[in-house]
């Protein structure tokens, strides 16, 4: 009987480890969750601290409100809020919306696309929306889980299935650009907007007058790594050109993602 039991605590451990959150979970969620967007279905307060959540989806909207009154509100029932960072902690999903309140710049000079508001963002309450922290509070190791799993926990609060009017615009888009956008990639033709959608904001931007063209580069990425160039001529894209570790590739598009 006794030579059962290392066998049974063996099984037993790798029962617990596939329980639990992995690498590749973890790096899905982190993907699948950050620069989405969200319907709200409940106030959302300032909040210097995270909201406490909990992952069975209660929360004490009472506490929310009064909260609010030390801040204000991040955003109102029907407002549309980006989650821009995600950290994953042991017993918890930490959650930053709308570029958070301590970053001292505005969340949507990161974020947001063709709004034509650069004051500020403006919710369907018509108020402007502001950032805030959240916290799903798991109570225990963190389980197995993906995105879509991390979606359905915030449905309370939350509603990931409703269009915004980013994507509404994507769908009048020619087909492929939609699914240049989709593969975050960039071609050219692509004006700033639909750059934006696909690429996110770059990280430097440099401009110069050649052969009499005013034109705009656009930098995303950093060494090491692939690093990508997007030329544009006025308002439209003219040339893409990627480099990886110092070796520069010009092409009409960029590489393919790897």
């Amino acid at each position: 009987m006794r030579t059962w039991i290392p066998l049974l605590t063996l099984i037993t451990t790798l029962a617990l480890a596939e329980d639990k959150l992995g690498f590749d979970d973890h790096v899905e969620i982190v993907r699948g969750l950050t620069a989405e967007y969200a319907t709200l279905k409940a106030y959302l307060p300032r909040s210097k601290k995270p909201l406490p959540f909990v992952s069975t989806g209660k929360y004490d909207a009472k506490e929310w409100e009064e909260i609010g009154k030390q801040l204000g509100p991040a955003a109102r029932t029907g407002d549309l809020i980006q989650i821009t960072k995600i950290t994953l902690e042991n017993d918890k999903i930490l959650l930053e919306i709308n570029g958070g309140i301590t970053s001292g710049r505005k969340w949507w000079d990161h974020v947001s696309v063709g709004m034509g508001n650069p004051s500020g963002q403006i919710g369907q309450s018509g108020t402007p929306t502001a950032g805030t922290y959240l916290a799903i509070l798991f109570h225990k190791p963190l389980p197995a889980m993906k995105a879509a799993d991390v979606k359905k926990l915030l449905a309370p609060v939350m509603d990931f299935d409703k269009h915004s009017a980013t994507e509404l615009y994507a769908n009048t888009l020619p087909p492929e650009v939609q699914q240049a956008i989709k593969d975050k990639r960039v071609l050219e033709g692509m004006d700033r907007e639909q750059v934006i959608m696909a690429m996110g904001r770059p990280v430097n931007k440099t401009r110069e007058t050649k052969d009499g063209l005013e034109l705009e580069d656009w930098i995303y990425g950093k060494p090491p790594g692939r690093i990508t160039f997007v030329t544009f001529n006025g308002a439209k894209v003219m040339k893409v050109k990627e480099s990886y570790a110092g070796l520069g590739v010009e092409a009409s598009g960029p590489l393919p993602a790897h």
